[in-house]
C-alpha cells in the first residue's frame, strides 16, 4: 500500500489504520488526524469545496513532507491520503496516520506533517457558497504554525 495517495474517492480512517498495522508488533503508538470539510470558512453557508492539484507534483510534495518527518522522528510507518474533486460539508478531506514505538514521536510527527501539508502541498481550493464561488487564500496562521518546526542554527 502506498504511503501517499491523492484521490477523489473517500477513505475509511479505521481501515487505513488497520492496514498500516497489519502483521506489525513493533508499533507502540498510532496517531491519526482526519480533516473534514466545514460548512463555514471564509464565508458562512459553504455548500461545497472543490480541490484541484497538479498530479505528480502534489504526490512528490507529500512524499517529501513524509521523508522529512521520518528523518526527524523514529517512525515505523506514515500514511497520507488527501482527496481532490468536489466535496460536501462533513466529507473527510485528509488523513494522516503516523506509527512509532513511542507516543511522543507519533504525536509530534503527525502535527508536523499537517502543518507542512497546509503550507507546502500544492492544492488549490475553491469554496462554493450561496453568495458565490471563490478561491481560498493562504492563511498566515498556517505559515506561523509551520515555522515552529524550524531548527535554528
Amino acid at each position: 500500500m502506498s504511503r501517499v495517495r491523492v484521490q477523489q474517492q473517500t477513505f475509511d480512517a479505521g481501515e487505513e489504520q488497520r492496514r498500516l498495522l497489519e502483521a506489525r508488533t513493533d508499533i507502540g503508538a498510532v496517531v491519526g488526524f482526519t480533516g473534514l470539510v466545514r460548512d463555514v470558512n471564509e464565508r458562512p453557508d459553504v455548500q461545497a469545496l472543490s480541490l484541484e492539484h497538479y498530479p505528480g507534483m502534489t504526490e512528490a510534495a507529500l512524499e517529501a513532507i513524509a521523508d522529512e518527518a521520518e528523518s526527524r522522528w523514529p517512525l515505523q510507518a506514515v500514511r497520507i491520503i488527501h482527496r481532490v474533486g468536489r466535496l460536501a460539508p462533513g466529507d473527510p478531506i485528509v488523513l494522516v496516520v503516523v506509527a512509532s514505538a513511542h507516543r511522543r514521536a507519533a504525536f509530534e510527527a503527525c502535527d508536523f506533517i499537517m502543518d507542512h501539508l497546509k503550507t507546502r502541498a500544492p492544492f488549490w481550493k475553491k469554496e462554493h457558497t450561496a453568495s458565490g464561488d471563490y478561491w481560498i487564500a493562504e492563511r498566515e496562521a498556517d505559515h506561523h504554525d509551520a515555522k515552529r518546526w524550524e531548527v535554528s542554527s
